[in-house]
């Protein structure tokens, strides 16, 4: 090593020995450590103690509020299910009601459709009638007319009187 380099190794050793703490076992360090302890014997039941069962509460009642939810998620989820079977049975029940009011009406509709048909027929049936004895009766009445239609023609076309 040079010389130049052994005195800036000189130098920095002596600007540390100047900044060095110099620790001195005495009997200070023994009056901090009674201190310590006693301040720990003090402490420990007027403020570590409560402050430890003041978190430990915390923590059990924060535990119990999850617990608590995921009760209640339970319940709500049964709630929910619950809920949406009875509104099946309901809509189960409401189309079953339903269909039965609509065969209902079927059935209703088709009975009256069936007397209509019925009465229409009969009416039918009774005009048909009606109008063969009124052209029973026409005919008949034509027949004598004929009669003497055929009696005025001949005349007439004869230029004399004839008798039927």
């Amino acid at each position: 090593m040079s010389l130049v380099m052994m005195g800036a190794v000189e130098s920095n050793l002596a600007r540390a020995a100047e900044g060095a703490v110099n620790v001195d076992f005495d009997l200070t360090v023994v009056g901090q450590i009674v201190l310590f302890l006693i301040l720990m014997v003090v402490l420990k039941p007027t403020l570590f103690d409560p402050m430890l069962k003041l978190f430990a509460e915390r923590e059990k009642r924060i535990q119990g509020a999850i617990d608590e939810s995921h009760v209640m998620d339970k319940e709500s989820e049964e709630a929910e299910a619950k809920y949406q079977r009875e509104m099946q049975k309901t809509r189960d029940a409401a189309n079953a009601e339903r269909e039965k009011l609509r065969a209902e009406a079927v059935r209703t509709e088709n009975e009256i459709m069936s007397r209509v048909r019925a009465s229409t027929a009969k009416t039918l049936e009774d005009g048909r009638k009606q109008a063969e004895t009124e052209a029973t009766q026409v005919r008949a009445a034509l027949r004598e007319q004929s009669k003497l239609l055929a009696q005025d023609i001949a005349t007439r076309v004869l230029g004399r009187e004839v008798q039927g």
